[in-house]
């Protein structure tokens, strides 16, 4: 007996030094222990804990991705393809055996040298750049160095390949890909993906990914910001050479959907260049089957009377088409359409503006006037908080599910998983907002139950749909691609073209 009663007497002495030492002590320990524990109700059970906004929207999607009546069997992409090759910029350059310095623009490369002052120029500033390298030669021994250099990653490069690579994740999909398919390119990409004979080529066009981080530093350049600098010398595919064998292969093909990128890459020929080849592209694009929707995938351009007469010219005979907020914003500046005094969209762009000029598109440009002779009846629109599809009435099924899953996968692909990680993604979404910009217009609002908001202006359809935004991306290249490509997997055709 005596010696329990010196034991709890030491016990009560230690706890009383304790704390006198630290008298918050005992909170903290019930503190801890309470949070280890599971909540409790009165009754003795545990209480559920109510969804987050994000979870909430997750598991909506689940029940409401669903597939359409009507699927596709066999699509058909094209024209542009490389090889990225992503690299440490600096680390690159040393390998080059060249030293650091001051920057310097340049438009055109001709040089290694040219392409240190660059490459220190953008540095400096944290500003991403892409330009052409005019040596084949020289970018050709650059390519190698940065496919050899430690920790070089290769991966499949550009839109018509990332668009043919998602596509063919579908096991019922037989894809065709027409572009220049190098050696590597064709290595890396899916067996399901069907190669032509004639896309083959002997070399790889390389497009070089100078990473840098922020805070980096070569010599006086340091990087207030992460970004990259992008080089190639992709002739082929700045002059859209697989086009007119792209349309050639569709006879034999015979697909039931054809997805078209490609057409920035000839901004860079210059204006003469462009031109000839821009009517040369709508003659071809316009020898395809009547009956075969054609999906065309846009990216970024500087160019405005270029974008214009893609505005003009390509949009109004191609059925569907996808792009991301700077496109979008671009396009109305170049046309002459609404809100095109912005110069830049202000943080998470504007629901009613945005809709203002999809609305424009489609009437202007497309078959939202029913006596129009135009063919684009469908806009997938993306940007990193929400994702809208503009459709015109009696023309595509099961939007609903296809914007979501086209959400869904921005949000999985950018965290670098299969599905969606809860813990990793974020709502960035407005849950609330407008159907235009101006009056009349219509109060809408995001329920994370049912996570895809429809409304209508004359006959056109919008659906919109929050993304849940990944916290920290892994790899965000190709992300617009495999957003258009699964909400195209989803999309059904209910019309006759």
């Amino acid at each position: 007996m005596w010696r329990k009663a010196v034991l709890v007497a030491v016990l009560a002495l230690g706890m009383g030094y304790l704390y006198h030492t630290d008298p918050e002590l005992p909170a903290r320990v019930l503190s801890y222990v309470s949070q280890s524990l599971p909540p409790m109700e009165a009754g003795g059970g545990s209480e559920p804990r109510p969804p987050t906004l994000e979870e909430a929207i997750a598991r909506a999607w689940q029940t409401l991705i669903t597939v359409p009546a009507r699927r596709w069997g066999r699509v058909a992409v094209g024209v542009n393809a490389c090889v990225d090759v992503v690299v440490s910029g600096v680390g690159l350059l040393q390998a080059l055996a060249l030293e650091p310095g001051s920057g310097r623009d340049h438009e055109v490369l001709h040089s290694k040298e040219d392409l240190k002052e660059a490459f220190v120029h953008y540095m400096g500033k944290g500003a991403a750049a892409e330009r052409f390298f005019s040596d084949k030669e020289v970018f050709q021994r650059i390519a190698r160095a940065a496919a050899e250099y430690p920790g070089a990653q290769l991966y499949v490069g550009g839109n018509a390949a990332l668009i043919g690579q998602k596509l063919a994740s579908n096991p019922q999909l037989v894809v065709l890909l027409c572009g220049p398919v190098g050696p590597k390119l064709h290595d890396m990409l899916d067996e399901q993906i069907v190669v032509p004979p004639e896309s083959l080529q002997e070399t790889d066009e390389y497009h070089l990914i100078l990473e840098y981080k922020s805070g980096e530093q070569w010599g006086p350049s340091r990087a207030p910001q992460a970004n990259r600098f992008i080089l190639s010398h992709d002739v082929s595919n700045g002059e859209m050479s697989a086009l007119e064998m792209f349309v050639a292969s569709l006879e034999d093909f015979q697909p039931d959907l054809v997805v078209l990128s490609g057409l920035h890459m000839m901004e860079g020929m210059g204006r003469e260049l462009w031109e000839e080849r821009l009517k040369e592209a709508v003659v071809a694009i316009s020898d395809v089957r009547n009956e075969v929707p054609i999906h065309l995938e846009l990216a970024s351009m500087t160019d405005r009377d270029y974008m214009n007469r893609i505005l003009q010219e390509v949009m109004p005979i191609v059925n569907s088409i996808g792009l991301n907020e700077q496109e979008l914003l671009f396009l109305t500046q170049s046309g002459g359409g609404p809100h095109s005094d912005l110069t830049a969209w202000d943080g998470v762009p504007d629901v009613g503006r945005v809709t203002d000029i999809l609305l424009w598109v489609l009437e202007q440009h497309g078959r939202a006037d029913a006596q129009s002779e135009a063919d684009l009846t469908r806009i997938h629109f993306h940007t990193l908080a929400y994702h809208i599809l503009a459709t015109v009435d009696g023309h595509w099924g099961n939007q609903a599910a296809a914007v979501a899953a086209g959400a869904r996968v921005a949000s999985s692909q950018a965290c670098g998983l299969q599905t969606i990680d809860i813990s990793k993604v974020l709502l960035k979404a407005p849950l609330n907002f407008h159907s235009s910009f101006s009056e009349p217009r219509e109060s809408l609002k995001v329920e994370p139950s049912r996570p895809v908001t429809v409304w209508r202006r004359g006959n056109v359809s919008f659906h919109l749909t929050p993304v849940l935004v990944c916290k920290q991306p892994l790899r965000t290249v190709g992300l617009g691609d495999a957003i258009s490509a699964e909400g195209l997997v989803f999309s059904e055709l209910t019309s006759e073209i």
